[in-house]
């Protein structure tokens, strides 16, 4: 019989090989902010450059998108991280463009740059967004469609209620579009973002 008591004080031999030291049970923070480099919080010297977008736009016309992600009483949230994934401007979803951003430490802006996708299967242009703070076990999903170049026969558009789908609208304004996420609503809930179940 093998008395395992004994063997819950041996190292293991691949860590003995190679050294492992323990991780940080909370890597999200306080250390770094969600998914960026020591730079953008101001410790440099560990890496030579933060976080950079690889590669160039494809063809298209580009396009800037801002907003603030607001919290459940309506204040800046300020340390969130926002991923976005769209189909280039031919509406082709393997060859799209995968984006991060992390809002503004300061300001809680956050900001897009990219290109006007092309409709994908006859729907709407749109652009998926993933959203992940401290507080949230589980990354939030939605969408941005453009009140420019909106089609209310778009496969996911129309099952989202009327009422609420002014929550997944970015409103043109001078220098690109403006689309702020709610990340719960008011006491109505009417103005909550639309998250997605997937």
């Amino acid at each position: 019989m093998v008395d395992f008591r004994s063997l819950r004080n041996a190292e293991a031999q691949s860590n003995l090989d190679f050294p492992i030291k323990e991780s940080p049970s909370q890597t999200a923070g306080p250390y770094v902010h969600i998914g960026c480099l020591p730079n953008f919080v101001g410790v440099n010297g560990v890496y030579p450059k933060d976080l950079t977008i690889n590669g160039a736009l494809p063809d298209g016309d580009k396009i800037t998108i801002k907003g603030f992600v607001y919290d459940g009483d309506g204040a800046i949230a300020k340390d969130i991280m926002i991923e976005s994934w769209q189909a280039n401007s031919a509406g082709d979803l393997k060859n799209g463009i995968w984006r991060r951003m992390p809002t503004d430490l300061e300001t809680g802006e956050f900001k897009l740059e990219t290109i006007m996708p092309g409709s994908v299967d006859g729907n709407s242009p749109y652009i998926n967004l993933w959203i992940v703070a401290r507080g949230i076990n589980i990354g939030l999903n939605t969408r941005i469609y453009f009140e420019d170049n909106l089609d209310e026969k778009d496969m996911v558009w129309k099952h989202v209620p009327k009422e609420r789908q002014f929550t997944l609208i970015a409103k043109r304004v001078e220098g690109g579009y403006k689309f702020d996420i709610r990340l719960q609503g008011s006491l109505e809930g009417e103005d909550e973002t639309v998250f997605f179940d997937i």
